[in-house]
This record gives C-alpha cells, structure tokens and sequence, in this order.
C-alpha cells in the first residue's frame, strides 16, 4: 500500500473522528435545554482548549486503531475465507482481549482485597427526615463537598441529612488555559445567568427547603498547571487577568445574595495573586460586601502563606485547605495520625489568635488507600486500582483523628469534606461515612 493511500486514509478517519464526536455531543445537547448558541460556545471552548485537543486527538487515536483491526479482519476474510477469519479473530483478538482483562480484573481484586471488618454504627445517625441544627447550638460547620450536585449528581439530600450533614458546597467551576493565560471564560454580564447558573440556583433551592445551608464556592479550573502559579511578565497581564477574575466573583456574588447563600468563598487557592495583588484583593472584597450580605472566606492551601495574607480582618473566617501530611509511613495507626496533627494544631491555633477569626477547612479530605495520611492532597489516576492498595481503614482512621483532635477546639469553626461521592476521595457508602456522621454528631461545648 502507497504512503499517500494510507495517509489519505488516516485524514478520513481524522476527520471523521472529529465529526463523530462533535454529533455525540449534539445529541447530549438536544436533552440538555441549553441554547444553541450556549452549546457552540461551550463546544468551541472545549475543541480549542488544550485538554480538549488531548480528548480529542485520544479518541481520534482509539478510532483508528478499531479501524486497523476490522481492516485487517476483513482483509483476513476476503483472502481466506469466513473460517479463518473467524479463528484468528478469536486467537489474535479476543483471547489476548480476555486474558489482559482477566489479569487486570484480578490485580484489583488483590489490591482491593483489605480485610478491614467493620461494624457500623447506626446509634450517630440522624434518624429524622430534618436536620439538628446543630450549627445553631455550636456555630460549627457540618460541611460537604457534593460534585456536580443537581446536575448530573442525584446524591439524595436525606442521605446527607441522616450523616448529620448541615452545610453543602455549590461549586460552579469557571476556566482558564494556563499559568500564563491573563483571560479567563466568564459571564457576559454579570448577573445575567445562563442554563448552567440556573441549575446551580435550583440546586441552592433545593437545599434551603430542607433547611440546609450553602457554601458557594466558585473554583477556577485550568487546562494545564496549577492556579496558585499563575504567573505574568508584565503587570498588564495581571491587571487584566485579575479584571477577568473580578467580573466573574461579582457574578457569583450576586448570585449568593439572590439565593441567600450563607457562606461565600471569594477565591481558593490563588496564592500567587494574592500575594502580587493585595491591594486589588482588598478592593475586591469591599465590592463583593456591597452586593453579598453574608458571610465570606478564602480557601488558602495548606502549604501556602496564609500567615501573610492581610485579608483575613476583612472577612468571617479564615479559610484552609487542609490537606496537611500527617504521617511519614503508610498504614498508620490512629495515635500516629493524631500525634500528626499536633504541630499542624499550634499553626491553627496562632493564626486564629493573631488575626481574631475562626478557622475553617474548606477543603479536607482523604482518599482510601494506604498513603492517604502521608500524601493527602494527591488525586490518582485511571491506574491507581492497579498500582495502590486499597485501605478504607487508613481512611476512616484519618477521620477519626480529625474529629478527635480538632472538633472541639474553640477556634476550630468546621469542615467541608471532600467529598461525598464521584472521586478518588469519596466516603459514601465507606467507614469513613460513619466516622463524619460521628464527628458531626458531636455538639461542641466551651464549658
């Protein structure tokens, strides 16, 4: 076969991968009541993004593959006959298929395979269709982090309910490209929302008619880097990034003053900017008390400068993302998690007192393996179940020693676990479930 046939060829299958996968993408469309012109904007943003080139071009690679094999078998077919086709489709294709899927399939099983007996308990549940309202007796925060939650995610609100869960996080995620990109994707108008912000609204709605309270938590997103490294040469590229990044608080702010969201974050984990940018920090935050009239926090992560923001006499609470490492070795016993926490604890504890706030984690959560108290803050990855061994124990004893360690600190004002479900940090359905419904179970009390 000529090199320009077979190149010819592979620009069809090119092009076609990405006709395909653009009609997928309208037939979701078609059920999703967003305009059109919403969804060509999305789509646009999306195919001309580098994560969305690395989807696509992964796709476009899997299509041609498929393409080589039923070529090859057909080619097999034609020369051959249907029996020997048939054969070396079974020995070349589906064999190799079932012996890779069996090897993988049992190499899960033997890294999921914990022996961890836990016996529930039910006595800290809540038993009622309604919360306790227990953050009226105690001001604590009884928070989770629920993705995409009355979008794609249907976690019903009494099964949080009955974990004592009083606060949930909406978490409306906004873009950039990278480090470097000084734009980011926001409203047109602030103030004017769209399908997507109508769902996140609903959602808010919802949760208040079960009595349960809002943290609204916008998160930047980028495509490629870290957003507490956002970095520019020059300072109009700050400017305008930062210009960007004021128009779309607004908007969300105006959004937790419509739906009387109680808690608003006013950015997470953007230590670069704050640090380069503190006077537009400060002017940010006044605009945002003009149109939202509760409360406010940052999300600041564990390992960045918190001490020195000058921000936190303006708002409510001192903001963490507490992902601190707690253990130097993997499956660690529940004193070693505590004793973990007590030079994290002295931290805590002096910069609650030097500014006069109470501290709040916004972000803290665990994932069930065995390194989850040695390296919190990693997310894994499509082969973690291959390379990690699952611990729901290290889990759930990491939860444990939160609750006993920090719970009833007096300038301790809650958590917001990471999450519920839908990630590698997911606690639904898990020891560690148990382990929040216990912590939050427990009514704080100075006396």
């Amino acid at each position: 076969m000529s090199f320009k046939k077979e190149l010819k060829t592979f620009l069809k299958v090119y092009l076609f991968s990405w006709v395909f996968n653009y009609l997928l993408l309208v037939l979701s469309w078609l059920s999703s009541g967003v305009s059109f012109q919403s969804f060509m904007e999305t789509y646009w943003q999306m195919a001309s993004s580098s994560r969305g080139l690395s989807l696509q071009h992964s796709l476009f690679l899997f299509y041609y593959v498929i393409f080589l094999i039923v070529r090859y078998f057909v080619r097999v077919y034609r020369k051959k006959g249907f029996k020997i086709a048939f054969i070396q489709f079974l020995v070349r294709f589906v064999l190799p298929i079932i012996v890779i899927y069996v090897g993988l399939k049992s190499l899960i099983q033997v890294n999921a395979n914990e022996g961890f007996d836990y016996v529930w308990n039910h006595s800290v549940e809540n038993k009622t269709d309604s919360i306790q309202d227990l953050y009226a007796l105690d001001g604590k925060h009884r928070g989770m982090t629920v993705y995409d939650f009355g979008r794609r995610n249907t976690s019903s609100i009494k099964e949080l309910i009955k974990n004592n869960v009083e606060w949930v996080v909406i978490l409306p995620y906004f873009y950039q490209e990278g480090e470097q990109t000084n734009s980011i994707r926001n409203p047109k108008e602030v103030g004017k929302w769209s399908h997507r912000d109508s769902m996140f609204m609903q959602s808010i709605e919802k949760l208040h008619q079960q009595k349960i309270r809002v943290h609204l938590k916008p998160h930047l997103w980028m495509s490629s880097g870290w957003r507490s490294n956002i970095n520019f040469e020059n300072e109009d590229d700050w400017n305008t990034w930062f210009e960007s990044y004021r128009k779309t608080m607004l908007h969300y702010a105006t959004m937790a003053q419509k739906t009387e969201a109680e808690l608003f974050c006013i950015g997470t984990e953007l230590r670069s900017s704050v640090m380069h940018q503190p006077k537009k920090w400060d002017a940010l935050i006044q605009e945002i008390k003009l149109i939202y009239s509760g409360k406010l926090t940052y999300a600041a992560n564990w390992d960045s400068d918190f001490d020195k923001m000058i921000f936190w006499k303006d708002l409510d609470y001192i903001g963490i993302q507490a992902y601190f490492p707690l253990t130097e070795n993997i499956d660690p016993e529940l004193s070693q998690i505590q004793e973990g926490w007590q030079k994290h604890l002295e931290l805590l504890k002096g910069l609650s007192e030097k500014h006069q706030k109470k501290i709040i984690f916004t972000e803290v959560g665990y994932r069930p393996d065995r390194a989850a108290t040695k390296t919190p803050w990693e997310w894994g990855s499509f082969f973690s179940p291959l390379s990690k061994r699952k611990s729901d124990k290290t889990q759930y004893l990491a939860y444990e020693a939160l609750f006993s360690e920090l719970w009833n600190e007096p300038w301790f004002a809650g958590t917001y676990i990471w999450q519920w479900d839908n990630s590698d940090f997911e606690i639904r359905e898990k020891p560690a479930q148990n382990a929040v419904a216990k912590g939050y179970s427990a009514v704080f009390s100075e006396e």
